[in-house]
C-alpha cells in the first residue's frame, strides 16, 4: 500500500472508495486485532460510504498502522440529530503510545471543518479516553442495536 511519506514517516490520508489504497486498507482492517476491523472492511467492500464520508488511513512508510472514519452516522439511529461522527478509531498494537489516534482524530476533525461542520461526535463505552482529545461527554444514548453508549462532542474552532 503506497500511503506516501512525511518527515516523521507517518502520513494520514482521507480515503474514498475510488482511492487507490481503498482495497489494501480494507484488507488491513479485516486482519486487525480488533473485531470491529472486520466489520469496517465489509462496509468498505460493500461501498457503504457515500459522498463526503471518508476512511482515514495512518501509514508508517507504506504500511498501514491505523484507521478511523468520518461518517454522517455511527451506531445511532437515523433519527439522531447529531452529525458527523468519528468512528472505528484503531491503532495497531505495535504502534500504540505514539499519539497516532490523536493525529487521526485531528485529520478527521480538519476534514469535517473543511465541510462546514462546527462539531464532531464520537460514541464510545471507553471512560476517560476521548476527553484527552478535547471531547466532552454529552450523555448516554441508545444505539440502533438498542444498547446504551456514551456520546461525546468536540467543537471545531
Amino acid at each position: 500500500m503506497n500511503c506516501g511519506r512525511k518527515a516523521n514517516n507517518l502520513l494520514i490520508r482521507a480515503l474514498s472508495a475510488d482511492s487507490p489504497e481503498w482495497a489494501a486498507l480494507a484488507d488491513y482492517a479485516e486482519t486487525a486485532s480488533w473485531r470491529a476491523g472486520a466489520f469496517l472492511a465489509r462496509c468498505m467492500r460493500e461501498n457503504r460510504f457515500a459522498g463526503w464520508e471518508r476512511v482515514f488511513a495512518a501509514c508508517s512508510g507504506d504500511t498501514p498502522v491505523g484507521f478511523c472514519t468520518l461518517t454522517a452516522r455511527d451506531e445511532l439511529p437515523e433519527s439522531c440529530a447529531y452529525t458527523p461522527f468519528i468512528g472505528f478509531v484503531y491503532v495497531d498494537p505495535a504502534y500504540r503510545g505514539r499519539r497516532i489516534s490523536a493525529e487521526m482524530i485531528a485529520a478527521a476533525s480538519d476534514y469535517a471543518r473543511s465541510l462546514g461542520y462546527r462539531t464532531v461526535y464520537i460514541t464510545s463505552d471507553e471512560q476517560g479516553l476521548y476527553e484527552k482529545f478535547g471531547f466532552t461527554k454529552r450523555g448516554n444514548v441508545r444505539t440502533s442495536r438498542g444498547d446504551m453508549t456514551q456520546l461525546f462532542a468536540k467543537p471545531l474552532e
